[in-house]
């Protein structure tokens, strides 16, 4: 695979196990059945935002790093590729915890519904299930998010640079804008140019001649006299 394939490759990797994590954020995760004495037995339905909340922030952060990773240089992209792993970590984990402890992952839309507060007193009588496949597919994505980071690490210096065609035509177009140069190696003069006459010497300024003419004039002088 040529570099500038395995670049698109991972990019979109990236991108597709961020979308996918942000995806599962917003669907349903656990079934919880609040069976607490004094309460009017309720089942709620409890999605990714309440039960891994900061898992949209992680999302978010995976696409803007894909953006990323299309611009940046080798350096660059072994830092994205770090914080990449980092961001799959911190997905996986936070989706373990909500699959390992689903009473708990229902706390929050719990005390909403019920007014009960309190860690204990809210998950004393949840009979709380996982109930659909999101919160694994949200580990998944996880996974493969850390995945990337990782072919981020290996596979950085094979990817193609960057702006290198664009340097090369704005350097064209200034090489092609610069002062022509004769063929005797020095920078060609415009012979329209009225600085210099032919024989060396300064052109005369008609104005100046005027001016002289009309002091005479002040001075009771004839100007036809001096020609």
């Amino acid at each position: 695979m040529t570099g500038r394939r395995l670049k698109l490759a991972v990019i979109l990797l990236v991108l597709a196990a961020s979308a996918l994590a942000l995806l599962a954020w917003t669907q349903a995760w656990i079934s919880a059945d609040v069976l607490q004495s004094g309460t009017t037995p309720k089942s709620l339905e409890v999605s990714g935002s309440t039960a891994a909340p900061g898992l949209t922030a992680l999302a978010l952060a995976g696409i803007a790093l894909a953006g990323a990773l299309s611009i940046a240089g080798p350096v660059i992209r072994v830092v994205l590729g770090l914080l990449e792993i980092l961001l799959g970590f911190s997905v996986a984990l936070s989706s373990a915890l909500a699959l390992g402890d689903p009473a708990g992952a229902s706390a929050a839309l719990v005390t909403a519904a019920t007014g009960i507060s309190g860690r204990e007193s809210v998950t004393d009588g949840v009979v709380a299930t996982v109930s659909t496949p999101w919160p694994y597919l949200a580990l998944l994505a996880g996974v493969a998010m850390a995945a990337a980071g990782v072919l981020i690490l290996l596979t950085a210096r094979r990817w193609p640079g960057n702006g290198s065609r664009y340097q090369a035509v704005r350097f064209e177009s200034a090489d092609s804008a610069a002062t022509p140069i004769g063929t005797s190696g020095e920078p060609s003069v415009d012979p329209s140019s009225d600085a210099v006459d032919t024989s060396g010497e300064p052109s005369a300024d008609p104005s100046s001649d005027a001016v002289d003419t009309w002091d005479g004039l002040t001075r009771g002088e004839d100007p036809t006299a001096r020609r």
